[in-house]
């Protein structure tokens, strides 16, 4: 008895709670990236920082993921999946205690990089911890997880609700302790193989494929959270700016999780025409209807993007040999994110929200004309 007991401990976890831990680890690590925005004018009243110090502190987050996505590609190499989702916990955990006793601008903005660090560990933890637990069903796996990952786009907004600069930041350290204990216990099946790197597989058509997708899917979703923000303002309050994107995540979560039903490469080149026609609609009118609309295509064009870029990867590279490649894939779709408003944001200034979206459809046709080349995915 004592023996089967002892068995049953050590038995791997059923699927059905692992992936609900993943799924909701997802949404936890999203609701990381969205948390600072509303807390943002509090911090600048608090440290009578200006706004490009705000931008310079809000940047250090995915310039932390980036180093995480690295760090991470290290630890599932030599350790397990499993490892790697506590120890990124327990950095965004500290960052987000920095936020908490922090003072001045110079703690927070550590903190900030730290919670990236730690985000970018987690990113790479469900992401392997999914390949590991479900071989064969990666594609439609990973699509979910995108769904997870929009779905906790949407809990930030109103943890970063709470009073002040510390009560968000509590409150999120609250989840993010919650989620130790179920990783610390979690158990994958062991008859999965080791991680390893093949460093010629980022030299592939298929690799250059997926990061292309990648980088237009989250060049996109920067320039609509990071530019046109500014453009709906002549128009719209705060709390409904708000609500619209929140109602256009909605859209993501559900255009990721059915795009999972079709070929990734097709699913792709789909992607691109709600993004370039939902942008075009957006930067050229100044009427909340349109907007609304135009959000509302462009997030069924995101969410199959997410999707579409994953696919193009798994496809492209064997799962068990696709460390380096899932790194350098991810950071080059983070850089995506920061490069988005760096370029979107002069072009606005120069030429109109117009531009912007131009700007947006030549991206979609270029990597229209590369997908359609053949041995691309």
């Amino acid at each position: 008895m004592g023996a089967d007991a002892g068995q049953a401990e050590r038995a791997p976890m059923r699927s059905a709670a692992v992936y609900a831990l993943l799924l909701a680890l997802g949404a936890l690590d999203a609701a990381g990236y969205s948390l600072i925005a509303p807390v943002l004018p509090g911090l600048a009243a608090q440290t009578g920082a200006g706004a490009t110090a705000m931008g310079l502190l809000v940047a250090t987050f995915p310039l932390g993921m980036v180093a995480g996505f690295a760090l991470g590609g290290s630890v599932v190499q030599r350790s397990t999946p499993a490892r790697l989702l506590l120890m990124g916990l327990l950095l965004v955990a500290a960052g987000s205690l920095g936020f908490i006793f922090g003072a001045d601008l110079a703690a927070f903005a550590v903190s900030r990089l730290v919670m990236g660090l730690g985000s970018g560990c987690l990113w790479l933890g469900i992401t392997f911890a999914t390949l590991a637990a479900w071989p064969g069903q990666e594609y439609l796996c990973m699509s979910r997880i995108y769904a997870a990952y929009s779905a906790g786009g949407l809990l930030g907004p109103l943890l970063g609700a709470v009073h002040g600069v510390r009560g968000p930041f509590f409150a999120y350290l609250t989840l993010v302790l919650l989620g130790v204990v179920p990783v610390a216990t979690l158990r994958l099946p062991s008859a999965v193989g080791a991680f390893t790197t093949d460093r010629r597989a980022v030299r592939t058509p298929g690799f250059l494929a997926a990061a292309a997708s990648i980088a237009f899917g989250v060049l996109a979703l920067g320039t609509l959270e990071g530019v046109l923000p500014l453009h709906f303002g002549t128009r719209l309050h705060q709390s409904q700016i708000g609500v619209l994107y929140a109602a256009t995540s909605v859209l993501v979560v559900v255009a990721g999780a059915v795009a999972a039903r079709w070929r990734p490469r097709r699913v792709m080149l789909g992607s691109t025409v709600p993004v370039a026609v939902g942008f075009a609609v957006a930067g050229a009118s100044s009427a909340v209807p349109l907007w609304i609309a135009a959000l509302a295509v462009a997030g069924v064009g995101i969410g199959l993007a997410n999707t579409g870029a994953t696919g193009i990867l798994l496809d492209a590279v064997p799962a068990q040999r696709i460390v380096t490649a899932m790194v350098l894939w991810s950071q080059i779709g983070i850089l995506g994110y920061l490069v988005a408003p760096l370029l979107g944001g002069p072009t606005a200034d120069a030429f109109g929200y117009g531009a912007v979206a131009a700007v947006v459809a030549l991206t979609a046709a270029a990597l229209a004309v590369m997908l359609s080349r053949p041995g691309r995915a």
